[in-house]
């Protein structure tokens, strides 16, 4: 790491400027949730299901290469303060199918394979609305650590969670059409990737260990680049990382000289509570 300081202190020293403007971000911004039914609300969250399907079958194909004895589930996550993601009313939604989705007390989910929602290009859409949460592919192989995640899990997720379109939205035109260049699951590849991982709780640092060798995760690469970045206020309500940005951090997904073995292991912050 760049700066040390004892953990006793970390909770609030270690991020004043970032999480001050997010703070400033969240004021008088919360949104209530929408009703969920057979003619959909605009204001509601909405994902394709036939893409999540496609990122399913993606993820199927690929785990024995990267991730062989991983599970994946879907996750949501609040992106606004106020909005809650509990016991939330998740359905599979198109001109003629409503479909409900159980979703774990984890706020984690799986999706039924429909042929006529699949025909009929059904959404998936939950009772909240549009920027007031987010969501996750979430691959994960059981028996690690709770503060250890494994690169080949992490390198996976991306590649479903691209295949899905579960990704920020992009604040400008020329966003948008480099989202069109960068939206599909070869993106996870490339050494200078930005696909957004969220820990469980709010990290003070990362650390990347494969066997013998350890190294820890530059700042840039921890609480969504934000640290010292004069645009923070600017970007942040384009980003559904404005709610959980001190748990943020990018994974080096296309350095080979970490093989899929590698173990990312979470320093967290001390006190932080495990969930928003």
């Amino acid at each position: 790491m760049a700066f040390a300081m004892p953990k006793s202190s970390r909770l609030v020293p270690v991020l004043p400027a970032l999480l001050a403007a997010a703070a400033l971000h969240a004021q008088d911004r919360t949104l209530p949730p929408v009703t969920v039914s057979a003619a959909r609300s605009p204001p509601a969250v909405e994902k394709s299901y036939p893409r999540m399907v496609r990122a399913m079958d993606l993820f199927e194909r690929e785990r024995a290469l990267r991730a062989p004895q991983a599970v994946l589930r879907f996750e949501l996550l609040p992106r606004q303060p106020g909005v809650n993601v509990d016991d939330v009313d998740l359905n599979i939604v198109s001109a003629g199918t409503v479909i409900p989705v159980p979703v774990a007390p984890d706020r984690s989910f799986t999706l039924p394979r429909d042929p006529r929602a699949l025909r009929e290009n059904a959404v998936v859409t939950p009772d909240r609305a549009v920027r007031s949460m987010t969501w996750r592919a979430q691959v994960r192989t059981p028996g690690l650590p709770a503060n250890t995640r494994r690169l080949g899990d992490l390198r996976l997720e991306c590649r479903v969670g691209m295949e899905a379109g579960l990704i920020s939205e992009k604040p400008t035109w020329a966003g948008r059409l480099g989202a069109l260049l960068t939206d599909t699951p070869a993106y996870c590849d490339s050494e200078d990737n930005r696909y957004m991982f969220f820990a469980d709780r709010p990290i003070f640092g990362v650390t990347l260990v494969a066997g013998e060798r350890r190294e820890a995760l530059p700042v840039r690469r921890l609480w969504a680049g934000a640290l010292g970045d004069e645009r923070l206020r600017e970007w942040l309500p384009h980003c559904d990382c404005a709610m959980l940005l001190d748990r943020t951090y990018y994974a080096p997904l296309g350095d080979a000289r970490w093989p899929d073995e590698t173990r990312v292991v979470f320093d967290f912050m001390q006190g932080a509570a495990h969930a928003p």
